[in-house]
């Protein structure tokens, strides 16, 4: 599957978005978003049931949408960019499961964080891993020829399925090649109030996926959905 005809702009025809997890409270934002940018989505999970009714519930907020519910291995094979947005305890075994369903030439944005919580911790606590980020394991697990990119780790669920909730928040966006980060930060930027910045490497994302427990940590303090915001970049276009 090759990713030539990616999104890039508001002019161009986008593929299904498959969410694998989207029954999950990220995965179910970024399909409401998507959904309300007038995208055709899908959502993936290991029941069809469950997708099914994640996809109903978007229908419900966003009525007219094209969504739909599919098995994880079905709805990968939707689009040439594949969300992945499961705890980071179900990563590993989603992976595996999806090694039939994934090609060479997709590319996957891993959206997990090792948190403590995957093992009864805190979720103010990050978990070591041993390629040195969630991302990076990701990597080493996908077939050969699908290219992980690391994104959205700091845009809070409750926020983004809100579609009342206004956003104003930017995205470290992590990759090797800034011509598999460039469609994903066009995606990215469907969703009105998001701005993809260019982080650079994947292995950069061992800090971009830090900053999720910082931020549960300020706003459990703050009783707040605070994002990140970065000062002082260039109005131009870093992904022309």
């Amino acid at each position: 599957m090759s990713t030539d005809n990616a999104p890039a702009g508001d002019g161009d025809t986008v593929p299904p978005i498959p969410i694998i997890g989207g029954t999950g409270a990220l995965g179910y934002g970024l399909a409401v978003r998507w959904a309300r940018a007038g995208l055709d989505v899908v959502i993936g999970s290991r029941q069809t049931s469950r997708a099914e009714e994640a996809a109903e519930r978007v229908r419900g907020v966003v009525p007219d949408s094209s969504i739909e519910g599919l098995g994880n291995s079905d709805a990968a094979r939707r689009g040439p960019i594949v969300f992945l947005t499961v705890p980071f305890r179900a990563q590993s075994e989603t992976l595996n499961n999806l090694r039939d369903a994934l090609q060479p030439d997709q590319i996957l944005v891993d959206c997990t964080v090792p948190l403590a919580a995957a093992v009864s911790g805190k979720a103010t606590r990050s978990l070591g891993v041993w390629q040195g980020s969630a991302a990076e394991q990701a990597q080493e697990m996908v077939p050969e020829g699908v290219t992980v990119v690391s994104a959205l780790h700091s845009v809070g669920a409750p926020t983004l399925s809100d579609p009342g909730a206004e956003l104003g928040e930017d995205v470290l966006v992590c990759g090797d090649k800034k011509r598999h980060k460039a469609p994903v930060a066009r995606l990215i930027e469907r969703i009105e109030g998001l701005r993809a910045v260019n982080a650079g490497p994947l292995e950069m994302a061992r800090i971009a996926e830090q900053m999720t427990p910082l931020l549960i940590s300020v706003n459990v303090r703050y009783k707040a959905h605070a994002g990140l915001r970065l000062v002082g970049l260039p109005d131009t276009d870093p992904w022309a």
